[in-house]
């Protein structure tokens, strides 16, 4: 019998790219079972290789364009056209302007962080003709609600003395009024679809700011500065469009984005997946596989809210199909993923190091990882095959 392995991995956050280690998974499969027949999605959920996935599958075109940086600094970043539309459709992926890539580990404070640079592309995407917008939102180094963003697009946000407030979230908490007067009128007459991630709200105790702010390299006493600043701007925007931010879900999308997407800027938020798998084969996929494996940097017990594992698992399960799942790191809670479609998983990581060590050896760890996996399952078809399984 030729087993039949699908690869869908999402990648691993300032390491590898999905594409990269569907790669690599590859190349242990093959080294375990060299008459395997491997079949490669490479998985993208919103974040980092967002748009150069959906603009290769769709036969589209990628523009490069300078926008200002999460530090205030010009970086180089990109969107692109989907092919084959029958309108202008743009994409873009937040991470390229404001991806958390993009912020040095010693310089990360998402207080100051801004997504002004997620504007610049929005307003690239328009010079360039787009009449609606598929953005991406993921892998943010950002917690300033989309701010920036908005404020790149002619929206002015004010302090109590009738300043223009700085950047980052910290600032928000000195937020008195939005001014949509100077609004980019092009906003009006584009479709902005968003994917997010739909289990991250803005405020509470599950805010954006309590989850995911010490990942983004804010202190203690820096969450509570955001949680408040996050409170505050809701309320603004309250006030100034009648929208409701504050529960909506997927409005803590990539640092509170997704907030701004849906009060200011009049796109509407999307399961990321009901975006993505308009355009990857998964499901077919699927079908035409024996066993799945997946990855990610990290897998643990936010995995189910989202992440690009539990989605393959849920699919692979309805199909009948088992799954196993390669991390950089198994956290707190990792055994509730077994009730979200993963049946086994193992960490790719063998002996202690540290995180720049785990970053710059990840290809070959995640090689030898599914070599070794794939091993055991081979095992497992020989115990079956002497009728020893369990």
């Amino acid at each position: 019998m030729t087993l039949t392995i699908l690869v869908a991995p999402s990648g691993f956050k300032e390491s590898l790219s999905a594409e990269e280690a569907a790669d690599c998974i590859e190349k242990g499969v093959l080294r375990a079972c060299p008459q395997a027949r491997v079949l490669k999605v490479p998985m993208v959920d919103g974040g980092e290789g967002f748009t150069k996935a959906l603009v290769a599958v769709t036969g589209g075109t990628l523009h490069e364009c300078v926008v200002t940086g999460p530090l205030g600094t010009p970086v180089l970043s990109h969107f692109g056209f989907l092919g084959g539309q029958d309108e202008p459709v743009a994409i873009i992926e937040m991470a390229a302007a404001a991806g958390l890539r993009l912020v040095p580990r010693d310089r990360r404070n998402p207080c100051i962080t801004s997504s002004y640079g997620v504007g610049e592309l929005i307003r690239a995407a328009l010079d360039a003709g787009a009449r609606r917008i598929l953005l991406g939102c993921g892998d943010s180094g950002i917690n300033d609600g989309g701010a920036g963003m908005a404020q790149a697009l002619g929206i002015a946000l004010i302090d109590k003395d009738g300043l223009p407030l700085p950047p980052g979230g910290g600032a928000l908490g000195r937020l008195a009024r939005i001014d949509l007067s100077a609004r980019d009128p092009r906003l009006a007459d584009v479709r902005i679809d968003a994917a997010v991630n739909w289990h991250n709200v803005l405020l509470g105790e599950r805010g954006v700011a309590r989850v995911f702010g010490p990942q983004k390299g804010a202190t203690p006493a820096q969450v509570e500065v955001l949680a408040d600043a996050m409170e505050t701007y809701a309320a603004a925007i309250h006030r100034a469009t009648g929208i409701e931010v504050g529960s909506a879900p997927g409005a803590g999308a990539s640092g509170g984005l997704g907030a701004a997407i849906l009060g200011l800027l009049g796109g509407t938020l999307h399961p990321r997946y009901d975006i993505v798998m308009q355009y990857l084969d998964l499901d077919s996929m699927i079908a035409r596989a024996d066993l799945i494996i997946t990855a990610e940097g990290s897998l643990d017990g936010q995995t189910p809210f989202g992440k690009v594992p539990a989605e393959v698992g849920h699919r692979a399960k309805e199909a009948g199909r088992p799954v196993i799942a390669l991390a950089g790191t198994i956290g707190k809670g990792v055994t509730l993923n077994f009730e979200h479609g993963i049946d086994a998983f193992a960490s790719i990581l063998k002996a202690p190091c540290s995180l720049d060590d785990a970053i710059n050896a990840a290809p070959k760890l995640l090689v030898r990882a599914a070599e070794d996996a794939v091993r055991m399952v081979r095992v497992g078809m020989l115990l079956t095959e002497r009728g020893l399984a369990a």
